[in-house]
């Protein structure tokens, strides 16, 4: 049942009495704090345990894991390439070289029963070239009794200590057996693994062969057999994920810093060109697709000679190289386009309907004119946000890479020679890899669904807070009443903490289930609908379609439920269902009055919410595109997950600021509605003179279509 909102949030107009001092105390007393109790305290209780549960998460990934195994592999000890931690100490070593080619060679074959990671490699500061005039070595990590040189004087002579080693350990090394091994091939750093070129060293094998080294295999096997590992989907998506790491400045900066600054000129200019803004925006985003369209074609290699390269450092200039990341910016190319084609068509189409969202807008701009805190507000969920987010990312690198590091069970010859036992060793001689175990998943796909909640919940906060702030200013005549006109966003905020933090909670936990429920689902649709067309079993495939058309349709239902539910809990302190349910109904008698004008008002505020993340994209790509993220260590391995991450941090943060507007005209019009149900034969007692002017004139406009 609903009862009058005006004595609720505001001053509700009680009939004069004679009753004296009482009666006029009761009249101009406090109502916004009466009739308010604490509501869905269960949910706030799971919602602590939650984060008790996501920091303990965290911290298992901050024990366990090390960044650095995203990117550089792992030598015949079982060290991270790179790794101060490492025994020895790599720091600075961080490439990783196989010393064996006849080893990389037979690795190659389809039919052989090794595989690459089985066999010996080596941290290098760089790879290793032939001289055009001696024989080089790159010798084993010096150790043991035999070889006394610390692993800097190992470094300064460039790996080579073969002129200090016995006869049978020069018998074992002219063998391939180490622990020194000769340099052949040339080879190029791609992507912090040395890559061979098939191209051999004519004096360097003839030296070789001089001396009385065992044959050595060559051809295009070679150089493919390492490129086929550096370029497997497993090693593609940790490289992605590193990205992520190496590139944080550029989070900071273009998926932080630029929404911020650009979501605020945004809002200011809405309260002095609101009439123009909607033009200015819709242009403005035409202009930034378009322009990120065009970098995508640019690093994709379709544009000009700026495509990205896998290759690090200095090489030869004819040698060209390209790998899955490649294919990767092709395909969000030729996504960008039809992206773009469709915007601007859909921009052109809603060209006709822009004066409409230009009445309600001003409404909003007038209020935020009024309630200037409301412009600084964002900036606390914002810095909310932001902390969580770094901390957030900072643990999902150490979850990703938390496995443990376990020597592999294979069938290869790995033979090689042992300094500290000093003699040939064909037992656990085979390679590392890095072992994920089950609870390491859970734990990824727990801290995956804490950043949606937490990102849900302090949106919804945000948005309860300015619908309480925006509706305090409605029923209170268009006027900021005296008990809240000192900062009403802190009366907001207070009345939330104090009452409806839990309603919060779990509004933002039923967003969050059932949009991870659908991305779940979706790939196990995607299979069910491949085996369907192949077995031509045509009820499956309708099952199939429909059941992704009814979760998406009970998807956006529970959102638009939630977002109006915030409001009404913002106005009349309810518990999270009771809001929702009187928002419902207030929506379903009202759907013709305000349908039209609320659609196309949030058709503009999502245009602009897409350009602040458009143009936090353009200088993702600008900064990515210096030498510092080209190069060396801090080298990206491609813009792609970047440039998407400020894309999808810039539109988090301008939903932020852009929940201004879009609550305050939600609350305007769910307040308007309901002040119209409680006034005599539909009018309103509220409204202020441009809000009525407004709707009334949509109405007589709709009137008029029809």
């Amino acid at each position: 049942m609903r009862f009058p909102l005006g004595a609720v949030i505001g001053r509700y107009p009680f009939p004069s009495s004679s009753n004296g001092g009482q009666d006029q105390n009761i009249e101009t007393g406090d109502v916004i704090r009466h009739g308010r109790k604490c509501r869905d305290i269960p949910f706030l209780v799971f919602f602590i345990a939650f984060w008790i549960a996501l920091i303990v998460n965290s911290s298992f990934g901050f024990h366990k894991g090390n960044p650095l195994r995203l990117t550089h592999g792992l030598d015949y000890k079982g060290n991270v390439c790179g790794d101060k931690n490492g025994n020895p100490n790599l720091h600075g070593l961080g490439v990783r070289y196989w010393v064996n080619p006849n080893q990389v060679f037979e690795s190659g074959f389809k039919d052989t029963h090794s595989d690459l990671e089985d066999f010996k490699s080596i941290c290098l500061r760089d790879c290793p070239m032939p001289s055009n005039d001696t024989l080089k070595w790159v010798c084993n990590y010096p150790e043991g009794d035999e070889i006394r040189l610390s692993m800097e004087q190992w470094v300064s002579r460039d790996y080579d200590y073969f002129s200090f080693l016995t006869p049978d350990m020069r018998k074992s090394s002219l063998q391939l057996l180490g622990p020194c091994y000769p340099v052949l091939f040339p080879s190029v750093n791609v992507l912090w693994s040395c890559e061979f070129m098939t191209r051999k060293s004519n004096v360097s094998l003839q030296q070789w062969h001089m001396m009385g080294g065992q044959t050595v295999d060559d051809g295009m096997i070679l150089d493919k057999t390492v490129h086929k590992s550096i370029n497997s989907q497993s090693s593609v998506l940790k490289r992605y994920v590193a990205d992520i790491g190496k590139s944080w400045p550029v989070l900071i900066v273009c998926g932080g810093i630029i929404p911020l600054i650009l979501s605020v000129i945004w809002l200011a200019m809405i309260q002095r060109l609101v009439s123009a803004m909607t033009w200015i925006t819709v242009a403005l985003f035409d202009i930034l697709i378009i322009s990120v369209t065009i970098f995508f074609y640019l690093k994709a290699g379709w544009i000009g000679n700026d495509a990205i390269t896998p290759i690090i450092g200095t090489h030869d200039p004819s040698y060209h190289l390209s790998g899955r990341e490649r294919v990767h910016l092709h395909l969000a190319a030729v996504f960008m386009t039809v992206i773009m084609v469709v915007a601007i068509l859909s921009s052109i189409a809603i060209a006709r309907r822009i004066f409409k969202a230009t009445s309600v807008l001003k409404v909003a701009s007038k209020i935020i004119g009024e309630v200037r805190a409301l412009i600084i507000f964002p900036i606390m969920p914002y810095a909310v946000l932001g902390i969580f987010y770094m901390i957030w990312i900072s643990a999902i690198l150490y979850l990703l890479s938390s496995g443990e590091i376990v020597r592999d069970r294979c069938n290869a010859n790995c033979c090689a020679y042992d300094l500290k036992m000093k003699q040939v060793n064909c037992e656990r001689c085979c390679g590392h890899t890095i072992h994920y175990t089950p609870h390491i998943g859970i734990a990824i796909l727990f801290h995956l669904f804490g950043w949606y909640w937490v990102t849900q919940f302090v949106k919804a906060f945000s948005s309860t807070v300015i619908a309480g702030s925006v509706a305090s200013h409605y029923w209170g005549h268009g006027e900021v009443l005296q008990e809240i006109s000192f900062l009403p966003i802190f009366s907001s905020v207070k009345r939330l903490v104090r009452y409806n933090i839990g309603s919060v909670a779990i509004g933002s936990l039923m967003v969050s289930f059932i949009e991870s429920l659908a991305r779940i689902l979706k790939p196990l649709r995607k299979k069910l609908m491949v085996v369907d067309i192949k077995t031509h079993n045509q009820v499956g495939k309708v099952l199939s379609v429909s059941s992704h058309f009814a979760l998406t349709c009970i998807e956006w239902i529970i959102r638009s439920v939630n977002h109006n539910a915030y409001i009404m809990i913002a106005i009349t302190g309810e518990s999270f269902f009771a809001a929702s349910a009187m928002a419902t109904e207030l929506i379903k008698n009202n759907i013709l009055r305000i349908g039209k004008v609320n659609v196309i008002g949030n058709v503009i505020l999502f245009l602009g919410k897409l350009c602040v993340s458009l143009a936090s994209a353009l200088f993702a790509f600008l900064m990515l595109d210096t030498h510092k993220y080209k190069s060396a260590h801090d080298k990206v391995s491609s813009p792609l997950i970047p440039v998407l991450v400020c894309w999808g941090l810039g539109f988090v943060v301008a939903t932020l600021f852009f929940a201004v507007v879009e609550v305050s005209i939600d609350t305007i019009i769910l307040s308007y509605c309901q002040d119209s149900d409680e006034g005599h034969r539909g009018t309103t007692q509220y409204a202020t003179p441009l809000l009525f002017e407004t709707l009334d004139d949509q109405n007589e406009a709709d009137r008029h279509d029809q």
